[in-house]
């Protein structure tokens, strides 16, 4: 069997893409590969892509840059999505979500040891920092 080497792209869909980038950017410092009208692509950890998409936005094939069509897509609801932060940070990241007046909505403890954070968006969506020992692989 083929392998598969890791999630690449993760994908939010966004009332309004502006804020929504804006919060990511001033929250997590990630930097923008790609916008435009329908996406907002951010870098995260220089590794994986966060893509903001308009949400009602991409329910038509797209043209791909290179040629071809990317197919329709969209969501709804409240998604969760969350991000990987070392142990020895999670009072820095802590305080920097209160700096950001974000309202950590719970902390958990794993039974491993790690530890959640979790808070919302401006959409809703449910956001975790995560530190190691949440999952027997991370």
């Amino acid at each position: 069997m083929p392998t598969i080497d890791g999630i690449i792209e993760t994908a939010l869909y966004v009332a309004d893409l502006t804020r929504a980038a804006r919060f990511y950017q001033g929250l997590f410092g990630f930097r923008t590969l790609l916008s435009d009208d329908r996406l907002h692509a951010l870098s995260v950890a220089d590794r994986h892509v966060l893509l903001l998409f308009a949400r009602g936005g991409s329910t038509r094939p797209n043209p791909a840059p290179t040629g071809g069509l990317i197919p329709p897509h969209d969501g709804s609801g409240q998604i969760h999505i969350g991000f990987a932060i070392a142990a020895d940070e999670l009072e820095q990241w802590a305080e920097r979500l209160r700096e950001h007046h974000v309202t950590i909505e719970s902390q958990i403890k794993g039974p491993r040891g790690g530890t959640s954070l979790y808070f919302r968006d401006p959409d809703g969506h449910l956001v975790e920092l995560l530190t190691p020992g949440i999952w027997t692989i991370y």
